[in-house]
């Protein structure tokens, strides 16, 4: 750390030579972190000139010499028109998202409507949402200073909730993966300034809210496999009903409400409760449901 100290005040000593400032002054403001009005500066040499506007900015500074790497110029400032430039749209989106905290929340929402399109198939709007919410936080990660282990960890920890669903681990992959994804939002973004990172306030609240939607798209699609087919031949066997007629061989059946053509390797009588126990094409084995 001191090292680091040492490098800013002969890079700060400097420039203030270099310039003609008060090169002890500059030193002090660095080791110590000393602060002073403006009317103080103006005394140590640290300033050139106090201006309450731009405009008297521009009256006090004409005539005054500057240095540059060409040469020498003589400014002329006075009764300068001030041209102001709008940002374009182009700016003001990439100021607006390159907020941490916006970029960081694009992010996650961004992986999530991916995966809740990946796990269901078909309902476009989440997986729209999510591709344009990834772009625009790349985008914002141009401005910023971010730490790729970061992005890698909170991306693995997706991986990682995908896999839950794959493979039965008793939620060992979802702790895991939130696990990963609050590490991940921490290392997002590396700066020693504030402004710079993620802060609490929203990283807190965010891992909270992804975290409990990624785990009720866990739970619905491991439900979902769990379930019994309910259509198709599968979906017959095991469903109760009763005969039509007398099964003796073969005979007629009702199960769910439809009539069906079975067979039975014991004879069943009329009225009897059956239970389907194989399917072949539009005929049912069923026996006796006792």
């Amino acid at each position: 750390m001191e090292k680091v100290e040492n490098d800013a005040v002969a890079y700060g000593r400097g420039i203030a030579e270099q310039k003609g400032r008060n090169a002890d002054w500059i030193e002090e403001a660095i080791r110590k972190s000393v602060s002073v009005t403006a009317e103080e500066a103006l005394k140590l040499n640290v300033i050139d000139v106090i201006a309450k506007d731009v405009n008297e900015l521009f009256e006090k500074i004409d005539g005054r010499e500057v240095k540059l790497l060409s040469g020498s110029r003589v400014l002329k400032t006075k009764g300068a028109e001030l041209n102001k430039k709008e940002m374009g749209f182009r700016e003001k989106v990439l100021i607006t998202i390159s907020n941490p905290n916006i970029a960081y929340i694009l992010f996650l929402l961004g992986l999530a409507g991916l995966y809740f399109e990946f796990s269901s198939p078909g309902v476009v709007l989440p997986g729209i949402i999510g591709g344009i919410s990834l772009i625009l936080a790349f985008f914002a990660f141009q401005t910023l200073p971010v730490n790729y282990a970061g992005i890698l960890l909170i991306i693995f920890a997706v991986i990682l909730f995908i896999a839950e669903i794959k493979v039965v681990s008793h939620g060992v992959l979802t702790m895991g993966g939130v696990v990963s994804l609050i590490l991940g939002s921490i290392m997002l973004f590396e700066s020693p300034d504030p402004a710079l990172r993620v802060s609490w306030s929203v990283l807190v609240p965010t891992v909270a809210i992804v975290s409990l939607f990624f785990v009720a798209v866990i739970s619905i699609a491991v439900r979902a496999q769990m379930r019994k087919v309910l259509t198709g031949g599968e979906g017959m066997i095991g469903a109760v009903g009763e005969t039509a007629s007398e099964v003796s061989g073969r005979g007629k059946v009702i199960i769910r409400g439809e009539y069906w053509d079975a067979t039975s390797k014991a004879p069943i009588g009329k009225g009897r409760p059956v239970k389907v126990v194989r399917v072949n094409g539009l005929k049912i084995e069923v026996e006796e449901e006792t």
